[in-house]
């Protein structure tokens, strides 16, 4: 099946959401940023702790269901007598629930600055290696 994929995710989010947890996670780095814009409530997405640029077939993680979709600005505001500066920065909270492990089959796309995309079958867990 063709999920919409995030990755470099810690191994600490990925091991609470194989428990099956509830997990929000707050979205900054550019190549998931500009994938998680593309994401809905109720879409189902593979999440993996290895980077985009090491997926392979046969990569693990986990498909989950996004419950929560959030887009927040960030703005600080710094500055003395002589100047100002400004810093703006975007992120997206998402909120998961875990649906099960699954492993990549094929990469569909993982082009810089655009969607990253694969195609992964769920396992069963006494079938993940």
């Amino acid at each position: 099946m063709e999920y919409v994929a995030l990755t470099g995710i810690s191994d600490i989010v990925m091991s609470e959401l194989k428990e099956h947890l509830l997990r929000t996670l707050e979205i900054r780095s550019p190549q998931n940023f500009i994938t998680s814009l593309g994401i809905n409530v109720g879409d189902h997405i593979f999440i993996t702790h290895t980077s985009a640029q090491d997926i392979m077939r046969g990569t693990p993680g986990v498909v989950v269901q996004v419950v929560k979709h959030q887009v927040s600005t960030h703005r600080t505001l710094t500055g003395n007598d002589t100047f100002y500066e400004e810093h703006e920065s975007m992120i997206i909270r998402l909120q998961l629930k875990s649906i099960g492990v699954a492993r990549i089959n094929n990469i569909l796309s993982n082009e810089l600055g655009k969607i990253t995309s694969v195609d992964a079958e769920q396992i069963c867990f006494y079938e993940a290696r």
